[in-house]
């Protein structure tokens, strides 16, 4: 089992985005019930997952409508949520610039 630190960003996103409780929910189940050793062992739960600027796991939640930004240390079985973004965030340059720095 992998344990979920930043649950708080999640609950409080789906108080601002009541259409992404459900999806983020079934996320962290999968994430919760699963001991993830690679990237690629995750991959095969969750197809469209990227790991960028090398440091950074984003999954794509709700059909692609919401970003979730995670660092994952397989080794210590932790994925830490840095944050939930809609689509719109995410593709915002500050955001984006952001994440390429390591700032987040």
């Amino acid at each position: 089992m992998m344990i979920l630190i930043g649950r708080k960003i999640i609950v409080e996103f789906g108080r601002a985005h009541p259409h992404s409780r459900n999806p983020l929910s079934a996320w962290e189940k999968a994430i919760k019930q699963t001991d993830y050793k690679s990237f690629n062992e995750l991959k095969r739960t969750f197809p469209s997952v990227d790991y960028v600027c090398h440091q950074y796991t984003i999954f794509d939640i709700g059909g692609n409508k919401y970003r979730l930004i995670t660092e994952i240390d397989y080794t210590a079985k932790v994925v830490s949520v840095k944050r939930v973004w809609t689509h719109a965030e995410y593709s915002m340059k500050k955001n984006d610039d952001a994440m390429k720095r390591g700032k987040l």
